[in-house]
């Protein structure tokens, strides 16, 4: 077995694993994905190809969700991350992106290890107000670092909103993120030959992955679901400082 096939079955093997995490908790495909696409893709390819299968993967976690879907709930973190990705984007061009992942990498590292070892926390205050300022910083964060839906994700958790709930509220605003992302990505060029060749091997992998992880995603309780959100979410810190 070469080089170049083993490059490409480690890369069907982080893409299904991505996807079947990402349809499992709803979130957290790219870096999983990336953790491993590093060693083969350039960044500029794995960035792309994260927006590109992260749009599929949620997407079609959404879709399945449709009718669960609370646009009166929804509206204020799509509006805030419209205004938070372009600002994160422009960040990018004076800000230390390595400075920034390794502050945010320390926050969901402190933030899960105490939620672990605490009873659940919520928080019921805030209204529109408050969760259009979460979609505004995580579309900041989105355009720093490509986590499309880790501030939402964490203040769905302190919501403590039903798993159910969650999954309706950030996986659509990771989608529009990714949308977002992927306009900007294609004004920039980014999209290349080589680059459309692995999104179109790594697509069998995604929908495989994802719906595997969307039927277990059925059968967890609040519990569970609680315990994973939060194992990620330590584990996503983790990979953002080292």
């Amino acid at each position: 077995m070469d080089g170049s096939t083993l490059d490409i079955l480690l890369f069907l093997f982080a893409t299904f694993a991505g996807a079947f995490v990402a349809g499992l908790s709803g979130f957290a495909f790219g870096l999983v994905a990336a953790s491993l696409w590093l060693y083969i893709l350039n960044p500029v390819q794995s960035a792309t190809l994260i927006v590109a299968f992260g749009l599929l993967v949620q997407g079609y976690s959404v879709w399945k969700l449709r009718e669960a879907l609370d646009w009166q709930r929804l509206w204020p973190f799509i509006a805030g991350a419209a205004i938070g990705v372009p600002a994160g984007v422009t960040l990018l061009t004076w800000s230390d992106p390595r400075s920034v992942r390794i502050a945010v990498g320390i926050i969901l590292i402190l933030y899960s290890a105490y939620a672990f070892v605490r009873p659940a926390l919520k928080f019921s205050g805030g209204g529109r107000a408050s969760d259009g300022a979460i979609g505004f910083l995580n579309g900041v964060l989105g355009g720093l670092t490509g986590l499309a839906g880790i501030l939402v994700t964490i203040w769905c958790n302190l919501r403590g909103w039903p798993k159910d709930v969650q999954r309706t509220v950030f996986q659509p605003v990771a989608v529009a993120i990714f949308l977002m992302s992927a306009i900007w990505l294609g004004a920039k060029g980014t999209v290349t030959a080589e680059t459309a060749k692995f999104f179109v091997i790594g697509l069998p992998c995604v929908l495989a992955g994802t719906w595997l992880g969307l039927k277990l995603f059925g059968r967890i309780d609040e519990a569970t679901f609680r315990k994973i959100v939060l194992a990620l979410l330590f584990v996503s810190g983790a990979t953002l400082m080292f």
